[in-house]
């Protein structure tokens, strides 16, 4: 659906800039392309040039472009921030979404087995990453006394026993770093929230799935429906939009219930209809 598709009342990001860490593929690019459906212009940031200068023309090169920018590299952050306040004027959207995980094993997490420059690797784009957005965000945002400041999590910000020890230590910390940036910058009229997605099959979800010999099908959980990068970006829309305005230092989870579920014992048989 393109832009012309919605009208002005229902671009619920009319007029606003976002700046999007990995937004060259996956969850980020899918919300690249929703955000600008809504009006925003959108500066993409990522170390995948050839694939983010693809993805702005998919999207538009008067409303979408890009800057290289490694995340654990405080200049490109900053310069990351200054390009898009110098080509759109403004940024009242950072979008925190850049990460990675652990290099994939042939078995599932042993703490015995991990290596320290790998944990420090994840932490550094997952954890660092979002700090230094949202630091150099914060910058530009403060004298403007408004904004919002996205954080991808995830599941594994609320639960263990899902993925690697680096990655769910990751956005554990993501999640700490959201609750004390919201009061830090509520002072300047800036809200910092996280959303948190259960699963979505991206390329590096394959590769997890692929590397744990688990079968796609563990990783749905709420029964007749599939969670798709795009139920993901909506829940960004939503936090990047004024209709979100009086929403702060929040977890959005959207897990179809999973963080809830007490796996190990539950009085519900899913396998059994209750109308049949």
């Amino acid at each position: 659906m393109g832009s012309s598709s919605l009208s002005s009342i229902a671009r619920r990001l009319e007029g606003k800039v976002a700046l999007i860490t990995g937004g060259a593929s996956g969850l980020g690019k899918c919300t690249a392309e929703l955000f600008r459906r809504h009006g925003a212009k959108v500066m993409i940031a990522d170390i995948k040039d050839d694939l983010a200068h693809s993805v702005c023309q998919d999207i538009g090169p008067t409303s979408a472009s890009f800057v290289h920018c490694d995340v654990t590299n405080e200049s490109d952050v900053q310069d990351a921030v200054n390009t898009t306040v110098s080509k759109y004027g403004a940024l009242h959207i950072m979008f925190n979404n850049a990460g990675i995980m652990s290099a994939l094993k042939p078995k599932l997490p042993n703490i015995l087995h991990d290596d320290k420059a790998d944990f420090e690797r994840v932490l550094s784009v997952n954890v660092t990453g979002v700090f230094l957005g949202t630091k150099h965000a914060a910058r530009v945002m403060i004298p403007a006394r408004s904004g919002s400041i996205i954080n991808t999590a995830s599941v594994c910000s609320v639960v263990g026993a899902v993925a690697p020890h680096s990655y769910t230590a990751s956005k554990h910390a993501v999640q700490g770093l959201t609750k004390n940036t919201a009061v830090d910058l509520g002072r300047f009229g800036i809200r910092v929230n996280s959303v948190s997605p259960y699963v979505v099959l991206t390329s590096m979800a394959k590769e997890l799935i692929k590397a744990t010999d688990l079968p796609e099908e563990v990783y749905s959980n709420l029964k007749g429906t599939e969670l798709k990068p795009e139920d993901v970006a909506e829940a960004a829309l939503y936090l990047g939009s004024d209709e979100s305005k009086y929403v702060s230092g929040h977890n959005l989870v959207v897990d179809g219930g999973f963080t809830i579920t007490n796996s190990a014992f539950t009085i519900y048989d899913q396998q059994k209809d209750p109308l049949n």
